[in-house]
């Protein structure tokens, strides 16, 4: 059985993970050829594992295998497959990513930014909008949406909420204990730069905020997220 690990990319997916790993011992794969995550910040404590099959032949395991992918839903996922489709305020995840991808050169962050606002691939992560309600509309009983608030606010509940309803045959390990995010940034303090929600209230420049909201498939998904369009 995959249970996708579906979001938009710098939407709290490796958290989700190293969550995952160490409440419930699980390991994690990827959709894609290379774990680029993995490889920075240690196999160990992602939970990475190599897929063990090809997709199909993980689908029809017993197992469960959990698979990280910031893809849109394209030709890997089965309707029948389920899925836990972590969401973040576009805003925020946005402004996470163009500073990722701007690490090394700070200055082209606000060129980054706005190309990641209009892009338009039908493949790939797309645009924040269209990845966000690819995953969740139509409503498909098996993919549940997990919250970035609820992540980071109370891991440990939100993660046994999903993993309780998808894959009822797991149990957490007694004990337990997630990293914090402070100690998630003794390990790299540039990939866990800041960890809570509203971070683009004093990173997202006026302009860009106006250009997300002109895009009818962010305001489509913030409101079916819980964010409506604000100034």
């Amino acid at each position: 059985m995959i249970v996708w690990l579906a979001s938009f990319p710098r939407s709290g997916n490796t958290f989700l993970r190293i969550a995952l790993h160490h409440l419930y011992g699980v390991r994690t794969s990827v959709v894609y050829d290379t774990d680029y995550v993995a490889r920075r910040l240690g196999a160990d404590l992602i939970g990475f594992t190599e897929r063990p099959a090809a997709i199909e032949a993980m689908r029809t395991d017993t197992r469960v295998h959990f698979v990280k992918t910031h893809r849109q839903v394209g030709h890997e996922v089965d309707p029948g497959d389920k899925a836990i489709c972590l969401v973040r305020d576009g805003r925020d995840a946005l402004v996470s990513w163009a500073r990722q991808v701007s690490e090394a050169e700070p200055g082209r962050f606000a060129a980054e930014l706005r190309k990641m606002i209009v892009r338009d691939e039908p493949v790939g992560a797309g645009s924040w909008g269209a990845n966000v309600l690819s995953w969740l509309q139509p409503p498909v009983p098996n993919r549940l949406l997990l919250r970035y608030e609820d992540l980071v606010g109370d891991p440990a509940y939100a993660v046994e909420r999903v993993v309780t309803a998808l894959a009822p045959q797991l149990s957490p390990r007694a004990g337990a204990v997630i990293p914090s995010f402070a100690d998630l940034q003794q390990v790299d303090d540039q990939f866990f730069r800041r960890g809570r929600s509203s971070t683009h209230r004093d990173e997202l420049p006026a302009d860009l905020h106006e250009l997300f909201w002109s895009r009818p498939d962010n305001v489509a998904a913030m409101r079916l997220v819980g964010f409506p369009p604000t100034g």
